[in-house]
């Protein structure tokens, strides 16, 4: 088993894990709603990933693990619900985990279909991020992208790291674990200190 399929699998797990957890703060909901809300979240970005690259078939189409990836994280939500929800930021830390793992592997499928290392950067991102914005869109929350803190700029720049990283011959294990925690602790100290970009703004 391979450092990026073991990425994609863990990712899948801890975005299945968000997912069923943003359920939360909602009287109507069940365990139906709650997995699916995890696997939209797990399989959402790579699958749009694929199909803008025109991969096909999807990836959890083609190999039923991720599909297991995903029911074994909403289990664990719906055991460990009350627990889980105690622990402060733990919707937070999952989700990080899920971002962090997913930028990579979306940039080392990109770069495997041959696409310039732009495309491969921004794929990462999408990756990462748009399980979590159908996410929200499902939990009629604003999507985090939306939202005044760094979580699409983590992305990019691990992204950048990692594609560095790679045309400097760095071994590619290595390269995955340094990338992959450097966008997961940008992400948590974004939250921590509230960190964000300038603001967007046109005067009149």
């Amino acid at each position: 088993m391979t450092l990026q399929y073991t990425s994609e699998l863990l990712g899948t797990f801890f975005f299945a894990i968000s997912g069923a957890l943003a359920i939360r703060d909602h009287q109507q909901n069940d365990l139906f709603g709650a997995g699916f809300t995890g696997f939209v979240t797990a399989i959402g970005g790579g699958t749009l990933r694929d199909i803008m690259l025109g991969s096909y078939p999807l990836v959890w189409i083609e190999d039923i693990y991720f599909l297991y990836a995903v029911i074994a994280g909403v289990i664990v939500a719906y055991f460990f619900f009350e627990y889980l929800i105690q622990l402060r930021r733990t919707f937070l830390i999952f989700d990080a985990i899920g971002l962090s793992l997913f930028t990579i592997v979306g940039v080392e499928k990109a770069l495997s279909l041959g696409v310039r290392v732009e495309i491969a950067a921004i794929m990462g991102m999408f990756t990462a991020v748009m399980g979590g914005v159908i996410r929200d869109v499902l939990t009629n929350e604003t999507p985090v992208i939306f939202r005044k803190e760094i979580y699409a700029t983590a992305c990019l720049a691990g992204a950048s790291l990692y594609l560095t990283l790679y045309y400097l011959d760095v071994d590619r294990n290595t390269n995955v674990i340094i990338s992959s925690v450097f966008i997961l602790v940008i992400r948590l100290l974004a939250v921590k200190y509230k960190l964000s970009l300038p603001a967007f703004r046109r005067k009149l």
